[in-house]
């Protein structure tokens, strides 16, 4: 219930309320959320206080807005732990959802200034370049651009990207993959990662740039992908 008396602010407490109902699926993805005055009503709060605890709501994923119709619950957020490293096909078949990308390209370039720093070959050098749209049970979760030396992983074909180039390098390349490193930053969607996601141009989304490293500490990979902040969060393990 609502505490007037709490020094914590009431819409901060209906939006804990309505946040509760949702994680412990009370309230499912689809389902509408009453309007404002009808909470303004049971708990004799304003409708603007109610109006800033559902708007925080949207702001955080939990709700969205659809103009017309009201407020909806979201659907979950998949959960992506970073202390360990696996493809996206692979994560996504442990979720129990179907994988899928889209190929937007697929060629053999010459490396700009930075993605030879990130691979650790010199300028102008072969580099393969994947651009897709990764999906997880029919809805687009990234758009992604991968990077992968052609001098080092040979025989790289349309067909094995459309399946898993993971898989291609450890079973067929005899490569270990080791480990990877990450920056993730906050951005918003422009018009190309809008039309791709199916979101909103403005909408926020997450840029996470990765290096993936063999066993010898080679450089295998560099990746700049752009992730749906409302279908997608990372969760850190951390130990004192």
């Amino acid at each position: 219930m609502i505490k007037k008396d709490s020094p914590i602010p009431i819409y901060y407490q209906l939006q804990e309320l309505i946040k509760d109902l949702i994680e412990k699926g009370e309230l499912r993805p689809g389902d509408s959320i009453p309007p404002e005055r009808e909470y303004a009503e049971k708990y004799q709060i304003s409708r603007m206080t109610v109006r800033q605890a559902l708007t925080q709501l949207v702001n955080e994923g939990y709700l969205h807005r659809i103009q017309g119709k009201g407020t909806f619950v979201s659907e979950r957020k998949i959960e992506q732990p970073l202390h360990r490293l696996r493809s996206f096909t692979e994560d996504m078949v442990a979720r129990g959802l179907k994988p899928d990308s889209q190929l937007l390209s697929f060629e053999i370039i010459p490396a700009t200034s930075q993605i030879a720093s990130q691979l650790g070959i010199q300028e102008h050098g072969p580099v393969y370049e994947i651009k897709r749209i990764r999906l997880a049970d029919d809805v687009p979760m990234a758009v992604e651009s991968n990077y992968i030396s052609a001098n080092l992983v040979k025989g790289l074909t349309e067909q094995i990207v459309k399946k898993s180039v993971y898989a291609f390098i450890e079973e067929q390349l005899n490569f270990q993959i080791d480990h990877a490193s990450q920056v993730i930053e906050s951005s918003i969607a422009n018009q190309v990662e809008a039309k791709f996601l199916k979101i909103k141009k403005g909408a926020p989304i997450m840029l996470i740039q990765q290096q993936t490293f063999l066993r010898d500490g080679t450089p295998v990979e560099y990746v700049r992908s752009s992730y749906r902040a409302d279908r997608y969060k990372f969760m850190i393990q951390m130990k004192r």
